[in-house]
């Protein structure tokens, strides 16, 4: 049996496939009873959830973001904001960073993907494609299986996307943490070993990575994640609490473009309560 509390999830707005609505509907029905909206640099979805949420439902939406960023160092991460104020400046201003590299990001994967494979794109379908508040890897790699160019939308991302080596294209963590704090939210480390499909990170780079986000102004690590078993989720949520951070979890849910249920904090489906989530207190 799967969690009722979820504090990382995605929709159409980024790279998920359900609606606000039909989201909200398979909430209910996984009888998820705290849930945030953590699309790629876009509130889109996470605004329009707080509008349609019925009033006195048994439900506390917490609305939220994921930014894609990069430390000084040069270390690759996830910084999610939780509970913040869309309309402070700072924030503002991230998001328009996050979104306008993520937009150099897709034409330059589009140019890339022209001159190193000869795949071309028409007008209509590039302009399908930026339809989303926040294109990426998936929706081209969706479009290429689309095309014929490949069997899986994972096969295209190996085969071509991830061969298309595109340089700096993320905020800068310093940038996304600060900015989260100023408008009231938490900064949290999302899936601080690794995501969903990604090689697990060293335990050496790790705390290299979490000293250096912890100077910027870190407050909670997401130490409950669907691909982890319960011992790594064990070791994150002992490290959180001797590093002095909320330990926060969320299952990566992207509907159907990835097969993580809703709910799911570990690689076990151990149901995790109220007791080991400290970031709920502050929410």
């Amino acid at each position: 049996m799967g969690s009722t509390i979820d504090l990382h999830i995605h929709t159409n707005a980024s790279d998920g496939t359900d609606s606000p609505e039909s989201l909200l509907w398979n909430i209910q029905k996984a009888g998820i009873t705290i849930f945030a909206i953590t699309d790629h640099d876009t509130t889109k979805s996470a605004l329009k959830m707080k509008r349609i949420i019925p009033s006195g439902a048994k439900i506390k939406f917490i609305q939220g973001i994921e930014f894609s960023c990069i430390t000084d160092n040069g270390a690759k991460c996830h910084i999610l904001g939780l509970n913040y104020d869309e309309n402070n400046l700072s924030f503002q201003e991230a998001l328009r960073t996050g979104d306008s590299l993520r937009q150099e990001k897709f034409h330059l994967r589009i140019k890339l993907l022209r001159e190193n494979f000869g795949i071309t794109f028409t007008d209509d379908e590039i302009a399908s494609l930026s339809q989303s508040p926040s294109v990426g890897k998936p929706h081209i790699a969706n479009m290429l299986v689309m095309k014929g160019l490949a069997d899986t939308k994972q096969d295209a991302i190996e085969s071509y996307i991830d061969k298309c080596k595109i340089g700096k294209s993320r905020i800068d963590a310093r940038m996304a943490v600060k900015a989260i704090i100023s408008a009231g939210g938490i900064p949290v480390w999302a899936h601080p070993l690794g995501g969903e499909g990604e090689k697990e990170i060293s335990e050496q780079d790790f705390r290299m990575a979490l000293r250096e986000l912890i100077s910027y102004g870190l407050k909670g690590l997401e130490c409950w994640y669907s691909k982890y078993s319960l011992n790594r989720c064990k070791f994150l949520a002992d490290y959180a609490e001797r590093s002095g951070l909320l330990i926060s979890g969320g299952s990566d849910y992207h509907g159907t473009n990835k097969t993580i249920p809703l709910g799911r904090l570990n690689s076990e489906n151990e149901n995790i309560g109220y007791e080991k989530l400290s970031i709920l207190k502050m929410l």
